[in-house]
């Protein structure tokens, strides 16, 4: 028995030494599929309230039925003038707002429509940290820890001013779908208020990149493909031709600038973290 019961100790003291191994790096197949339950979950629409997110899905369709007007206009008018192809060149620019706003909108316009019928779900767990800014526009940020794990939710700032800065029990009322935050509970005594730090000025301007960029994109390739769409150039071919190209050159360099900044603000972000 003596022998047993040394070996048992043995066996516990090497589980105890063994130290626990680095997960592998994110693969590419990781994050595809991160960026798939990130559409899924609404995209950039996660978090804002179904009734605001169909609203701008509504205003979205009514953009794209514009601009499937002004497709019409320029296939009916513009092959008098420069031909077929040129007027195939100046409508296909318009095409690309209404991609556009189909990837960012019909996600979360299709979960807002579920969310306005389904039944909000309850979700309580150990306040963890709770911020009045996040990535997104006009939400704050709220971390819990749960039973399945560690949690964060998008909130409207409103309903953060009740939410102190000890560690408390949270209650949330939490739409199945958009995880829009309806409400927030505190269970237990508000002993430590929560302070708020100024915003720095490289988060606003980081809210406002997702939207500002595509709205961007579209707007240069339009100007760009129609300005030279609508300029008398001999050729039809070489004419159709350069529309396409400069209306692509000039929605790359929109993303180009767009990406260099977002590369350059998450590095102010980074570094207003403090270290230690």
């Amino acid at each position: 028995m003596g022998k047993k019961r040394a070996q048992v100790r043995q066996v516990r003291q090497q589980m105890r030494k063994v130290q626990p191994k680095a997960g592998p790096p994110t693969s590419a197949g990781q994050t595809r599929k991160q960026r798939e339950r990130f559409v899924q979950a609404g995209g950039m629409l996660q978090g804002y309230s179904p009734d605001f997110v169909i609203r701008l899905g509504y205003i979205s369709i009514g953009i794209a039925v514009a601009c499937l007007l002004i497709i019409a206009a320029i296939l009916v008018f513009v092959p008098s003038i420069y031909g077929w192809p040129v007027a195939i060149a100046a409508s296909i620019a318009w095409v690309l707002p209404i991609a556009l706003l189909a990837s960012f909108i019909a996600p979360g316009f299709r979960l807002a429509l579920k969310d306005r019928k389904a039944e909000a779900r309850l979700v309580q767990g150990q306040l963890v940290g709770a911020s009045s800014v996040s990535t997104s526009m006009g939400l704050g940020m709220l971390m819990l820890q749960t039973r399945g794990g560690a949690e964060q939710y998008l909130v409207p700032p409103a309903r953060l001013k009740q939410v102190p800065g000890n560690q408390v029990n949270v209650v949330l009322t939490v739409t199945p779908n958009l995880r829009h935050v309806r409400s927030v509970g505190v269970m237990g005594q508000r002993m430590v208020g929560r302070v708020e730090p100024p915003v720095p000025p490289v988060m606003k301007r980081l809210q406002q990149l997702p939207v500002i960029t595509p709205l961007a994109l579209a707007i240069a390739a339009v100007i760009g493909d129609d300005a030279v769409a609508l300029s008398p150039i001999p050729n039809t071919t070489v004419h159709a031709a350069l529309a396409i190209l400069t209306g692509t050159a000039l929605a790359g360099a929109v993303y180009g600038v767009s990406f260099l900044l977002q590369r350059r603000m998450m590095k102010e972000v980074q570094a207003l973290v403090p270290k230690g």
